[in-house]
């Protein structure tokens, strides 16, 4: 049996490893659950529905950030042609502020 001081050291270890520093960016999901809990957001799955989609355009990739004061949702959609189009969404209101 390991005397108490030789364990508690790779047992303090482990547990700095698995705690985030102090400054440390959230996930874009776990921003946009908690900023859909306090009534910030909307959830993305409804954003998604009322987009002005074209056909065949596919999701390829969401970012949650906040600009100006507000949530946005960056959406990335590729077409059958492979081109790229970029959405910057209102989180609250779903409004398109954005497109390129």
């Amino acid at each position: 049996m390991l005397p108490r001081p030789a364990l508690a050291l790779p047992l303090l270890a482990l547990a700095l490893l698995a705690t985030p520093p102090a400054g440390a960016r959230q996930d874009d999901h776990e921003r946009a659950r908690a900023a859909v809990a306090r009534g910030e957001a909307l959830p993305l799955e409804q954003i998604l529905r009322g987009l002005p989609l074209r056909p065949g355009e596919r999701l390829l990739e969401v970012e949650f950030e906040r600009e100006d004061g507000r949530w946005v949702y960056e959406i990335e959609l590729i077409g059958p042609d492979g081109r790229v189009r970029e959405l910057e969404v209102d989180a609250l209101t779903g409004e398109v502020l954005e497109e390129d």
